[in-house]
């Protein structure tokens, strides 16, 4: 399973670790995923959202 949010498509980001030499590594920011039970039309249903989305109110948690 990707690790990409499934509302805005957010996933990893690339770039470098910069030492005090400026030596440079590739390493990667993942974004903070949960897995939430969300209702859809009136199905339940368990995605994995990240939390921005989760905090805008862009999805409708299941009780």
């Amino acid at each position: 399973m990707a690790r990409i949010c499934e509302i805005c498509g957010k996933g990893r980001q690339v770039g470098y670790n910069v030492s005090h030499a400026n030596n440079r590594t590739k390493r990667v920011w993942l974004p903070n995923l949960q897995h939430i039970t969300i209702v859809e039309g009136n199905v339940k249903k368990r995605v994995r959202i990240c939390t921005k989305c989760i905090k805008k109110g862009k999805i409708q948690k299941a009780i």
